[in-house]
C-alpha cells in the first residue's frame, strides 16, 4: 500500500528567518527576497557578514526540520535598525538551534580564557559546532596535540597567551607545529599579553591603562592588589576574574589583537575542505 507523502511545512522567507541549505550546509539569515530571471530568491547572510542566494522551494532547514521556503506575505517595511547582533558583532541568528559538535576543537590556555570566548563569541560557536576546551597551560600542548591526531576532519585551533619571539610560549608552539599532521590541520595564533585578563581594554574598566605589576609579584594577585581588591587565594582571583569578565559586554570591549586571532581560528575551523 502506498503511503501518503507527508506535506513540509511551509516558511515564509522573510527577514531574519534562518533557513539551512540541506546541500551546503549554509546557514544564514534572511536580508531580502527579489525576482531574478524568472526565479523568486532569497538572499541569506551568514554570521560573517557574507551573502549567498538560493531559489525558493524545497531542501531547506529550519531547527533541523525539512520545510519549504516560500515567498513571504508583503508586510510593512522593517526599519534598519532591527538587524540584531551577537556580542561578537555577527549577525544574530534567531532561533537557530546549536549544530552537532564538529570533532574540530578550539584549545586555550584556561579557565578565564575559555570563559571570556563564550562571553563574546558562543553564540556563534554553537552555530558553528565548535567546542572550547581549556589546556590548563600550555607546558603539555606537543603532548596534547599528539594524542588529538589532528586531520583535513579533525582541526585544531589554539589560542596562546604572551605569544611573542624568543619565548617559552615560542619554543613550545613551534614544536607542537612540527608534529605530523599539524601543517594543515593545526592553526595555532596567539597574542602578547602577560594573560587573557589584558585583553580588556582599560577604559571597559574605566582605567587609563593596566597596572604595571613587578616581576617579583604573582601577575594576577599584583592586579587586584593595584585594583584594592581581595587577593589572598584562588576564591580571590577567581571573583576578581569574575568582577572583570563583568565589564565585557561585547567585543568592542576587547583589544583587536584578540579580535581578530579568534575570528581567524573560527574561519579555519568552518572552512570546508574542498
Amino acid at each position: 500500500m502506498k503511503s501518503a507523502r507527508k506535506k513540509l511545512l511551509q516558511v515564509p522567507a522573510s527577514p531574519g528567518a534562518v533557513f539551512e541549505d540541506v546541500q551546503s550546509g549554509w546557514v544564514g539569515a534572511v536580508i531580502r527576497t527579489e525576482k531574478s530571471g524568472g526565479m523568486h530568491i532569497m538572499v541569506l547572510e551568514d554570521r560573517r557578514g557574507k551573502t549567498k542566494s538560493f531559489q525558493l522551494g524545497f531542501g531547506f532547514l529550519v531547527d533541523g526540520e525539512p520545510v519549504e521556503a516560500i515567498a513571504p506575505v508583503a508586510t510593512a517595511k522593517a526599519p534598519a535598525s532591527s538587524t540584531q547582533r551577537t556580542a561578537s558583532g555577527s549577525v544574530k541568528v534567531a532561533g537557530a538551534r546549536a549544530r552537532v559538535a564538529r570533532a574540530s576543537r578550539i584549545w586555550v590556555e584556561g579557565k578565564h580564557d575559555a570563559e571570556l570566548v563564550e562571553k563574546v563569541w558562543g553564540d556563534d560557536l554553537r552555530l558553528e559546532g565548535i567546542v572550547v576546551e581549556p589546556l590548563g597551560g600550555i607546558d603539555d600542548l606537543v603532548a596534547a596535540v599528539r594524542v588529538f591526531q589532528p586531520g583535513p576532519q579533525r582541526k585544531l585551533g589554539v589560542l596562546v597567551d604572551h605569544l611573542v619571539p624568543h619565548s617559552k610560549e615560542s619554543r613550545i608552539a613551534a614544536e607542537a607545529m612540527s608534529l605530523p599532521g599539524a601543517a594543515g590541520n593545526v592553526l595555532l595564533v596567539g597574542h602578547p599579553y602577560v594573560d587573557v585578563w589584558q585583553v580588556i581594554k582599560p577604559k571597559a574598566l574605566g582605567i587609563a591603562e593596566w597596572p604595571t605589576i613587578p616581576r617579583n609579584i604573582e601577575w594576577k594577585r599584583g592586579i587586584l592588589q593595584a585594583f584594592g581588591w581581595p587577593s589572598a587565594d584562588q576564591a580571590d582571583i577567581a571573583q576578581g576574574w569574575q568582577r572583570l569578565l563583568s565589564k565585557v559586554n561585547s567585543y568592542a570591549d576587547l583589544e583587536p589583537t584578540l579580535l581578530a586571532r579568534i575570528e581567524e581560528v573560527i574561519d579555519f575551523l568552518t572552512t570546508e575542505v574542498s
